[in-house]
């Protein structure tokens, strides 16, 4: 029998595995209360004009549609003014119905009838109805009676509202469309289509389109090249998700959250000597500041070989400063830490306070055989009685403990 634990049956399985510290990557279209409230009293102002709008700059130059004429008719005009009346007066139910009766006249223009169909749409965004937002945003864009400003960007709010409502294949459906016919080429616009392609984990295209968006923005936000670090992750390739980390925390050098991500990509891509590194310098630092920031750093040293005691060092630390949780999880990954660096009185400490804490006997039994390795046969033969208590997997290798001689 083998009297000591060894290492691949006691490390902790992965030693909790390193996670991007941006976690979920968001929709890069979710608006701020904010954002969607200014959007709002724009759309207010200009949707008030009734009649044929003001001449504006032509967002899209190189679109392949002619824009009709958007214009509207005496008896057309005189419903949209009433519509906007009770659409600037707040009275959103009578705004809606008033569109909803307008989209259904076939008699009146298709301008006059697009119209309504973004009231419609805004009193629904409005009221957080996203389904029927996106439903009048069909209409409109199907009558086709908008110019070609309002026509896009209805179309564009559209592929947002999918991708945010996880409607992924018809969000990329139309933002396709979109780009086609827009022939627009502004990263705010390719990003929502990069976001798609990672929704429907088409990683390498998604990755080309993200990285295009990227390089035409002058000032790219952050979330798109956190976005385009996760895209690849998640395609398998770490060398390039770690030189997007790199930069990102080259950029932002007192940024936890950056560093973090580095050590996080740097891990994933099995360079773990440099995740430890950087997550050494931030300790140093004074930045660990949480739970998870210790577990990280010691779990990096646990897949390390021969780091056992740098492993030890950083749980006494996070234990003493009362940072990192004295759990079963800690606990064993110390008594563990301490068996591989040869301080066996030390990890036996440890595992004493990690086998009550474990879920099964199973703690307790490595606790027997580390005492055994010791000598200490009736402390042995006590953890022994303990691990076949709470349960093992093979109550045979306890019973040999308890058969040994010695009280």
């Amino acid at each position: 029998m083998n009297k000591q634990p060894t290492r691949n049956s006691t490390l902790l399985a992965a030693a909790i595995g390193a996670v991007l510290v941006f976690g979920a990557v968001s929709q890069a279209t979710a608006q701020t209360a904010s954002e969607r409230s200014a959007q709002r009293r724009a759309a207010r102002e200009s949707n008030k004009t009734a009649g044929a709008p003001a001449k504006v700059e032509n967002q899209y130059p190189n679109a392949t549609r002619t824009a009709p004429e958007a214009k509207a008719s005496s008896k057309g005009g005189a419903k949209l003014q009433k519509m906007m009346d009770a659409f600037d007066k707040e009275k959103a139910a009578d705004a809606r119905a008033q569109a909803d009766a307008i989209i259904a006249d076939t008699s009146l223009n298709a301008y006059e009838r697009s119209f309504a169909a973004q009231i419609g749409f805004q009193v629904a965004y409005d009221a957080d109805d996203n389904k029927a937002a996106m439903e009048y945003l069909k209409k409109a864009i199907e009558i086709n009676g908008l110019d070609n400003n309002s026509h896009f960007d209805r179309m564009f709010v559209l592929a947002q509202l999918q991708l945010q409502e996880e409607q992924y294949a018809e969000s990329l459906v139309t933002i396709d469309r979109f780009l086609n016919e827009s022939k627009s080429t502004k990263p705010e616009h390719l990003i929502i289509k990069g976001n798609v392609l990672y929704r429907l984990e088409r990683y390498p295209e998604a990755a080309t389109v993200i990285k295009q968006a990227i390089d035409a923005s002058p000032e790219p936000k952050p979330e798109w090249q956190n976005l385009l670090m996760a895209t690849y992750v998640e395609g398998n390739q770490g060398a390039e998700a770690a030189k997007v980390a790199e930069q990102i925390a080259a950029k932002n050098p007192n940024d936890k959250r950056a560093q973090m991500n580095v050590a996080a990509v740097y891990s994933q891509a099995d360079m773990l000597d440099k995740a430890a590194a950087v997550l050494e310098k931030m300790r140093a630092a004074g930045q660990f500041t949480e739970d998870k920031d210790y577990r990280q750093l010691y779990s990096t040293y646990l897949n390390l070989e021969g780091k056992e005691k740098q492993a030890a060092s950083v749980i006494t630390e996070g234990l003493e400063k009362g940072i990192l949780k004295p759990d079963y999880q800690a606990y064993v990954a110390l008594a563990q830490s301490y068996y591989f660096s040869e301080q066996a009185g030390k990890s036996i400490d440890a595992y004493k306070k990690a086998a009550p804490l474990a879920p099964d006997g199973e703690t307790y039994l490595n606790l027997a055989r580390v005492l055994w390795s010791e000598d200490r046969i009736p402390e042995a033969k006590e953890a022994a009685k303990q691990a076949i208590a709470k349960g093992v997997k093979k109550p045979d290798d306890a019973k040999k403990i308890l058969a040994l001689k010695g009280k």
